[in-house]
């Protein structure tokens, strides 16, 4: 692998996927993508629930991921690829946790009938996300925030700083191409998944996954 995203989600990981992917170091993991995936989806819970042999498979042939799953395994993976450069997305905290609960968590916890082929990805994102890294207490927003926080000193104290970018995608191309050593192309910095549009993102797949799998 050779880019590893270990900021949490909504701190503009979709953008970055497919920034990454535009300047050749894709494919790239990201979450949405896995939710209706339940072969990769089954290996990453088994991953959570400590096997690494299934964490290698799951992200076999991927050149890098962000978001989660990637960011609950951030310190498995930058240790199993230590030549991957490793990029930690930020955003104001409090604006974080708001976007995050008005989107991800929101759909997280709303009733609603799943494609089946989706539910091996939601025990996957409980286990990565809900349970894995918030310990079941999303809704406390100052614990919450306190872990956001917490999580990314972490990655500043443990990821050496020549391996480390520190990142908001409305910095664009220039500090990431820089980092990564890469002309910065011509076209615009990709600007995705804001609150309308991730709505819209999920009920796409979830509408196409239903149409596959003709439930």
């Amino acid at each position: 692998m050779d880019v590893i995203g270990v900021g949490f989600g909504r701190t503009g990981t979709l953008s970055l996927k497919v920034a990454l992917e535009q300047l050749g170091f894709g494919p790239c993991m990201h979450m949405l993508p896995l939710l209706d995936d339940p072969w990769r989806a089954t290996l990453l819970s088994h991953a959570a629930d400590g096997d690494m042999a299934c964490l290698d498979a799951a992200f076999d042939d991927y050149r890098s991921t962000v978001d989660w799953p990637g960011a609950y395994f951030w310190r498995e993976l930058t240790a199993r690829h230590p030549r991957a450069r490793v990029i930690l997305t930020v955003r104001d905290p409090d604006r974080w946790y708001d976007s995050a609960f008005k989107t991800i968590y929101t759909a997280a916890t709303t009733d609603g009938s799943l494609p089946p082929s989706m539910a091996a990805g939601r025990e996957m994102a409980e286990k990565t996300v809900w349970d894995g890294t918030f310990g079941g207490r999303f809704a406390d927003r100052e614990a919450t925030i306190q872990l956001f926080q917490d999580h990314n000193a972490a990655v500043r104290a443990e990821i050496a700083p020549d391996r480390l970018l520190e990142f908001t995608v409305g910095e664009g191309w220039g500090p990431l191409c820089e980092f990564l050593g890469v002309p910065a192309p011509a076209t615009p910095f990709p600007r995705l998944n804001d609150e309308s549009a991730f709505h819209q993102n999920l009920q796409e797949r979830m509408t196409l996954t239903a149409a596959r799998s003709g439930s």
